[in-house]
């Protein structure tokens, strides 16, 4: 079973309440296997809308990526981050 990733793109507008939302999502990613790959490190804009905070995490499978973002725990976190940023988020499956 291939491997999958959780892509997000922020723009964090309230700083104290997105680290709530980033402390809560960190433990409802691990609980689901998930390991994070690059988080707000350097990154360059080549095309699109930037966004200063890029997010990977690698999960063991498609439906965990999905478990994850719909348990309870991860939805409780992501409270925290309604109006504290501007967020986009897909879920890739790796290819095999």
């Amino acid at each position: 079973m291939p491997a999958a990733f959780w892509i997000a793109h922020v723009h964090v507008i309230d700083p104290e309440r997105y680290a709530l939302y980033a402390k809560g999502a960190t433990v409802a990613i691990a609980a689901h296997g998930g390991e994070f790959l690059a988080r707000a490190g350097r990154y360059q804009q080549l095309e699109g809308r930037d966004r200063a905070r890029n997010v990977v995490a690698r999960f063991p499978s498609f439906e965990a990526a999905v478990a994850c973002y719909n348990s309870a725990e991860y939805q409780a976190a992501l409270e925290h981050a309604k109006g504290a940023a501007e967020r986009d988020l897909v879920v890739v499956e790796a290819a095999e």
